[in-house]
């Protein structure tokens, strides 16, 4: 009986002491799980290493004067890991020791919390040991350099326990400017350049050894044995002028504010080369304002009274028609298969010439002479659009040029009146940026261009592919039919529809109107939308630029013409460039004419002026204030008035008639950025008088070489 119990008392103990320890082992897993989890999570991440790709960095969009369009720029996330040795050493000495100077630091640097917010967060993540906090997030390099410098975070990773992660973001400098041509990198839907030359931009990635810590951030292993430095990317030399750009996107913005327009865009071209310089796209938005939405610059519509340049030369390379032949616009409206055309009015008007039908942009002349001469053989016409290049896409560096819409008898949306549509830009569909380079190619002998947006590809400055203009078409027309054309385009400015646009003009414009019903799907052409246009070059006897301008009235606009709401921004953008880059100076007189018949003009320093005319023995008249700093003499060799020059510290003075040092002198200490073109003295300046001045901005100055006769 005792050996019974004795059995039993030995078997009940164990058992109590099996399930006293299976009640400590289930504790414990629970403390560990619960309580203790995060730090072993954390551990075990900690332990766990790969090898990871090291993103290249992404090569920068350039203009060709060396401005940046788009580039990569640095960002970091700062963690902290409280949790190493040197941090925990002498009952946590060290970080007791920089803590107060840390906080302090943190607080000066970031200005965003308190010195003794900073603190408290510090002592919090400490006192939790805590293995991935994230102290800041996308600061820039600038602060990350500061950052490296403070107390604690001075003495290094492994001692201070605080880890920068970099990010490269892209950044477009100028904000909006060209940014739909430019693209956006990190737009998860790229375009522009971005998306065409992505594979040149983006480079070669590297491979480093990391080490996760909790949370899944990854932090570099120092291993050289599995580190691959990336390839940085390849640069591209954009073929974009920020100064065009910038006047292009302001005279386009004002007009569709001005007009509440739907949506617009306007390019300019380099007449001779095929160069884009400017390439604006503005849409409207929800809240009203406007922005670089969506490239309308490459996506087809129906082009209006613009295309009747390509209906013209059809019919003067046939030898259908002369400029002086007689047309019946029986009275702006005509009716064919029971579809009436209009002209823009009523005008009441029977007989034009040829040359007035397109100088007046008649509907009705164009579709009665297409339909006369090519209505029996409609192909014969077509074939014509397609030596122009308007039945496929230009090829330009963007993705995403949309089709043409050429129709041809055969096609389901051909009808009876197609051809006689197609005449005036009806029934059809093509881009702006193929009504440009059709206009591009009269003025530029008849040479169709590819037209570009990238000039070369570069790597570290050295150019590894240069980029040169192709030739679509060596001449879409013989030179007489240019010519001709040329008179027309240019009567359109002088005696047309934009006569008024262009009146006193000091340079002659060869330009188109257009304007055009928009249609939109089922509701047809009813909602009273209509699509204003003008595409031309200037000046008309040496063509430099070509421009063309495209812009969506509201429903119910009041003014929607071509010639009220497009030509004005051709005209802006016009006005612009000739006074920067165009206007020669007036003839020069020659010095052997009598010393008193030579003008001059100075305008600089004061004192300077006083000692330039004692030197030349001009005899001067001084109206100016003693204290007056800088100065305008006017007069001849022999004799001379000098006035004082008023010169304002936030707007953009005159500096016509300055020598370069002056001018540098006042415009570098102004903030402005010169760029110099000729020797001299100044001729024209790119930012007019009284604008406000912002620091940064590029400054163009042209210089001459004369000091006489200065406009």
């Amino acid at each position: 009986m005792d050996v019974k119990n004795d059995i039993l008392w030995r078997v009940y103990l164990s058992f109590l002491l099996m399930v006293v320890i299976a009640i400590a082992i289930m504790s414990k897993a629970v403390y560990i799980q619960q309580v203790q989890g995060a730090y072993w999570r954390s551990l075990s991440d900690s332990l766990h290493q790969r090898i990871d790709e090291i993103e290249a960095e992404r090569g920068t969009i350039y203009t060709e004067d060396g401005q940046m369009l788009s580039t990569s720029v640095p960002r970091f996330d700062i963690y902290w890991d409280s949790r190493l040795t040197p941090l925990r050493n002498n009952n946590g000495q060290l970080f007791r020791e920089k803590i107060d100077s840390l906080a302090d630091a943190l607080s000066n640097l970031f200005k965003d919390l308190s010195a003794g917010d900073y603190k408290v967060m510090l002592q919090q993540a400490y006192q939790n040991k805590d293995g991935f906090f994230l102290l800041k997030k996308k600061i820039s390099f600038r602060e990350y350099d500061q950052f490296r410098k403070l107390p604690l975070v001075n003495l290094g990773r492994y001692t201070s326990g605080f880890i920068p992660v970099q990010k490269n973001f892209r950044l477009n400098p100028f904000d909006m400017l060209a940014m739909r041509t430019i693209g956006l990198a990190r737009d998860s839907n790229q375009v522009g350049l971005e998306n065409s030359y992505d594979s040149v931009l983006q480079g070669k990635s590297g491979k480093q050894l990391v080490r996760f810590i909790a949370g899944g951030v990854k932090v570099p292993v120092d291993d050289e044995q599995f580190v691959a430095e990336p390839e940085t990317g390849k640069d591209i030399v954009s073929t974009l002028d920020v100064f065009v750009q910038g006047i292009t996107e302001k005279a386009l913005l004002n007009a569709m504010v001005k007009h509440e327009a739907v949506q617009g865009c306007a390019i300019v071209m380099e007449t001779q080369t095929g160069k884009i310089r400017a390439m604006a796209n503005l849409g409207k938005m929800e809240d009203g304002t406007y922005w670089e939405n969506f490239n309308y610059a490459i996506t087809a519509s129906e082009p209006g009274s613009t295309f009747k340049l390509a209906t013209l030369l059809a019919l003067l390379e046939d030898k259908k028609v002369s400029l002086q032949d007689l047309v019946n616009v029986e009275g702006g409206k005509w009716q064919l298969n029971k579809q009436t055309v209009y002209d823009a009015e009523v005008h009441g008007i029977q007989q034009e010439t040829v040359q007035q039908t397109f100088e007046k942009s008649s509907n009705v002349g164009m579709a009665k002479m297409v339909w006369q001469h090519y209505g029996s053989r409609p192909s014969q016409y077509i074939n014509w659009l397609k030596k122009m290049h308007l039945d496929s896409p230009m090829g330009i560096d963007l993705t995403g040029e949309r089709l043409p819409v050429i129709h041809r008898p055969g096609d389901k949306m051909w009808h009876a009146n197609t051809l006689a549509w197609m005449a005036f830009g009806y029934n059809l569909q093509i881009t702006p940026l193929q009504t440009l380079s059709l206009y591009n190619a009269i003025a530029n002998n008849g040479t169709m261009l590819k037209p570009y947006l990238v000039s070369a590809i570069t790597s570290e400055g050295q150019v590894l592919r240069q980029i040169s203009p192709v030739v679509l078409r060596s001449s879409i027309c013989s030179e007489s039919t240019r010519r001709q054309l040329l008179t027309c385009l240019q009567g359109v400015c002088t005696n047309g529809t934009a006569a008024a646009v262009f009146k006193n003009s000091p340079y002659a414009v060869a330009g188109k109107t257009g304007t055009a019903q928009v249609a939109n799907g089922n509701q047809g052409y009813n909602l009273n939308m209509y699509q204003a246009s003008f595409a031309g070059f200037f000046p008309a006897d040496q063509p430099r630029y070509t421009c063309v301008v495209v812009i969506k009235n509201k429903q119910g606009a009041v003014k929607y013409h071509g010639s009220e709401v497009a030509a004005p921004v051709f005209k802006e953008i016009a006005d612009r460039l000739y006074t920067t880059f165009l206007r020669k100076s007036q003839s020069q007189q020659v010095m052997t004419k009598s010393l008193d018949s030579i003008s001059v003009r100075w305008v600089g320093n004061k004192n300077d002026l006083q000692r330039i005319s004692r030197s030349m023995s001009i005899a001067l008249v001084d109206s100016s204030d003693n204290w007056t700093e800088w100065a305008d003499l006017k007069g001849s060799l022999r004799s001379g008035m000098v006035r004082g020059k008023a010169i304002p510290e936030n707007e953009m003075p005159s500096l016509v008639g300055m020598g370069l040092k002056d001018a540098l002198q006042l415009a570098e200490n102004r903030g402005l950025m010169v760029r110099i073109q000729g020797r001299g003295k100044v001729l024209n300046q790119s930012i007019p008088v009284g604008d406000k001045i912002i620091k940064g901005q590029v400054l163009r100055i042209q210089l001459t070489e004369t000091l006489t006769n200065l406009p």
